[in-house]
């Protein structure tokens, strides 16, 4: 009797744990407001994608890498913005987020991207 009651408590306690889990790496990133949006800004060391078409961005002086989610399926170019953002300024915006597949906070969603005063892409809320 007391073996199906511990066999039943870790049970639901690992259902309960694994739909934490699922919830907290599934949501979806927040589209937030500019004024909600980190600012962060830094010279462009490189650009690539990957096959999800995300277009990733790495900046000097900081291990953290930026990405464009689908940024590829909207209408952006990569060679275009090889060209012109390689050893650039850039300002980024993103959202506050965590998700356990990120644990150590070093990938961040870009929500904006600004080049010389001109954005080159945005999906801050209005």
């Amino acid at each position: 009797m007391k073996n199906e009651k511990t066999i039943k408590y870790v049970l639901i306690t690992s259902g309960i744990f694994a739909f934490i889990a699922f919830v907290l790496i599934f949501r979806p990133v927040p589209i937030v407001s500019e004024e909600h949006a980190i600012t962060e800004e830094g010279i462009v060391a490189s650009i690539h994608s990957n096959k999800g078409n995300d277009i990733i961005f790495k900046m000097k002086n900081t291990s953290r890498r930026f990405y464009i989610n689908r940024g590829l399926e909207n209408d952006l170019k990569l060679k275009e913005l090889e060209k012109k953002l390689i050893g650039e300024k850039i300002v980024v915006k993103y959202p506050d987020y965590w998700t356990p597949l990120d644990w150590d906070n070093q990938i961040k969603h870009i929500s904006k991207l600004e080049f010389e005063g001109k954005v080159l892409f945005n999906e801050l809320r209005q």
